[in-house]
C-alpha cells in the first residue's frame, strides 16, 4: 500500500506505564523536525489563505463564485493523486518522492505569490496540491520507517499529529495578520519560505526507503478515480452557478459517474489496487469512512462561508477574522488531547456518532446569525465548540476504520482514512459553498448553506450509528 503506516494507529502508551519518554538522538530530532515541518507547511496551506479570499478576489478580479476554486484547485490534486503518489514512493523511493514534492510545492508557492491573473494563481494552487500529494504519504512513510515501533514511534507520531492540528490554527491567525500588514500575497510567500528552509536540510538527513515486495503501479485506477472526481466537482460547481441544463455540466456529470464506475471495475480486477473493495465491505470501514467524509466536508464548508460572512457582512478585518478562527483552533487542539480519554470511556463508535451529532447541532446554532455585533460572539462560540466535536469525529473515525483489520491490511485501512480526509476537504466547498458565493443575497445564501450542512451532519450521525450498531468487535 502507498502509505506504510501499519502501526500508526497503535494506541498510545498509558500515562501510568513504567516506561520513560524515549530519548532521541540529535539526528533523530533533525529528521523529525524536517518531516514535521513539511507536514505543518501542508496543514498551513489549508487555512492560511482563507481569511485573505476577499482581498485576493478584489486584487485578481475573481468573482465571489470563483473564490471557491482558490481552495478547490489545491484540494483536488492533493486528494486525487494521494494514493498514486504513495504507491510511487513505495516503488521508487519515499525520500526521492518527498524531495520532489517539496521542490514542486516551493516552486508552486512562488508562482502563486507572483500571480498576475486568476489563471496563473489557480495554476500555482493546483501545483501546490500536487506537491502536497507527494509530501503527505512519503513523509508519513518516512516517519514510520525511520522511528522503530514502540515509544519512539509513538512519540514521533504524537508530535506530528499535534503540529498538524497546530498548523491549521496558526494558518488562520497568520493569514489574518499577514493579509492586514502585507496583503494576500504574503500568505503564499510564507509557504515559499517554509519550503526553502526545509528543502536544503532534507537530502542529507532523510534515509531512502521503499517497500520490499515492489507492488505494481495501479495507473488505471489512479487515472479513473482522479479524472472522475475532477469531472464531478466541475459539474456540481458549474451547475450551482448556471444550472444543470448546460451541455458541459451534463457531459462532466455523466463522465464523472462513468469514470468512478470504471474505477470500481478496475479495482476489482487489479492485483495491487489503490483501494481494496473487499475491505470497503467491512461495516467499520464503510461507515467509519462515511463519518469521516461528512465531518471533513461539512466543516470545511462552514469555515469557508463564515470567512466570507465575517468580512463581507459583519465587516471584520482579516486580522479579526483570523482571531475568531484562532479561538476555534485552540479549542480544537484541546479536543484532540481529550479525544483519547473520551474514546477510552465510551468507545470509538459512540464517540464518532456523538461527535457528529454535536457538530451538526452546533452548526444549526449558527442559524440566528445576522448583521449585529453579537453575531461575532455567537459565531465564535458555536464554531469553536463544533470544531471540538469535529476533532472528536476525526480521531474516532480513524480508530473505527482500522479496528479489527488484520496487521497485513492496516496500510490499506490507513490509506483509506487519509484519502477520505482529502476527498472530504475537496468536495464540501464546491458542493455547498457555491450556494453562498453565487447567491445574490450573501446572508441568505450563508444561512441556506448552514441549514443544509447541519442537516447532512445530523443525518450522517443517525446513519453511522445504525450502520455500526452490529459492527464487531466493540470499539
Amino acid at each position: 500500500m502507498a502509505i506504510d503506516t501499519t502501526t500508526s494507529t497503535r494506541p498510545t502508551v498509558p500515562a501510568d506505564t513504567p516506561l520513560g519518554p524515549p530519548r532521541l538522538s540529535t539526528r533523530d530530532k533533525l529528521i523529525l523536525f524536517v518531516l514535521c515541518a513539511a507536514q505543518f507547511m501542508v496543514a498551513l496551506d489549508f487555512s492560511v489563505l482563507n481569511v485573505a479570499l476577499p482581498e485576493l478576489g478584489s486584487d485578481l478580479g475573481m468573482s465571489r463564485s470563483a473564490l471557491q476554486w482558490a481552495v478547490t484547485a489545491f484540494a483536488l490534486p492533493s486528494g486525487g493523486f494521494l494514493l498514486l503518489f504513495g504507491r510511487i514512493g513505495d516503488l521508487y523511493g519515499r525520500r526521492r518522492l518527498f524531495l520532489a514534492g517539496l521542490s514542486l510545492f516551493g516552486a508552486a508557492s512562488l508562482l502563486a505569490t507572483l500571480a498576475w491573473d486568476p489563471a496563473s494563481f489557480l495554476a500555482g494552487r493546483a501545483l501546490q496540491g500536487l506537491g502536497a500529494a507527494a509530501i503527505v504519504p512519503a513523509g508519513m512513510s518516512l516517519l514510520t520507517t525511520t522511528f522503530p515501533e514502540g515509544p519512539a514511534r509513538d512519540r514521533a507520531l504524537g508530535i506530528s499529529g499535534t503540529l498538524l492540528s497546530l498548523g491549521f490554527t496558526v494558518g488562520m491567525v497568520a493569514g489574518g495578520v499577514l493579509t492586514d500588514a502585507f496583503g494576500w500575497r504574503s500568505t503564499m510567500a510564507l509557504l515559499t519560505v517554509f519550503a526553502l528552509i526545509v528543502l536544503p536540510l532534507a537530502p542529507g538527513l532523510l534515509p531512502e526507503s521503499r517497500t520490499p515486495d515492489r507492488p505494481r503501479l495501479d495507473v488505471p485506477g489512479a487515472v479513473t478515480v482522479t479524472t472522475g472526481l475532477l469531472s464531478l466537482i466541475y459539474a456540481l460547481s458549474t451547475a450551482a452557478d448556471h444550472g444543470f441544463g448546460r451541455a458541459d455540466v451534463i457531459t462532466a456529470l455523466t463522465a464523472g459517474l462513468l469514470l468512478l464506475t470504471a474505477f470500481t471495475v478496475v479495482e476489482s480486477r487489479s492485483a495491487a489496487p489503490l483501494v481494496s473493495l473487499p475491505m470497503l465491505r467491512r461495516r467499520t470501514v464503510a461507515w467509519g469512512n462515511m463519518g469521516g467524509l461528512v465531518t471533513f466536508s461539512m466543516m470545511s464548508t462552514v469555515v469557508f462561508v463564515l470567512t466570507l460572512y465575517f468580512q463581507e457582512v459583519l465587516r471584520l478585518s482579516a486580522f479579526e477574522t483570523g482571531l475568531v478562527f484562532g479561538v476555534q483552533g485552540v479549542l480544537s487542539a484541546v479536543a484532540g488531547g481529550l479525544a483519547a480519554k473520551v474514546i477510552g470511556r465510551f468507545g470509538a463508535r459512540r464517540t464518532l456518532v456523538g461527535s457528529l451529532a454535536g457538530q451538526g447541532a452546533l452548526i444549526a446554532a449558527l442559524l440566528p446569525l445576522d448583521a449585529d455585533t453579537w453575531s461575532v460572539w455567537l459565531a465564535t462560540a458555536a464554531i469553536s465548540l463544533a470544531s471540538m466535536c469535529h476533532l472528536g469525529a476525526i480521531v474516532s473515525y480513524g480508530l473505527t476504520v482500522t479496528s479489527g483489520v488484520p496487521d497485513e491490511e492496516q496500510g490499506l485501512a490507513t490509506g483509506l482514512v487519509t484519502s477520505t480526509q482529502q476527498v472530504g476537504i475537496t468536495v464540501g466547498i464546491p458542493v455547498l459553498g457555491v450556494l453562498a458565493t453565487t447567491s445574490g443575497d450573501l446572508p441568505a445564501g450563508v444561512h441556506t448553506v448552514l441549514a443544509l450542512d447541519a442537516a447532512i451532519v445530523l443525518a450522517a450521525a443517525v446513519l453511522v450509528g445504525l450502520g455500526l450498531r452490529r459492527a464487531q468487535p466493540r470499539i
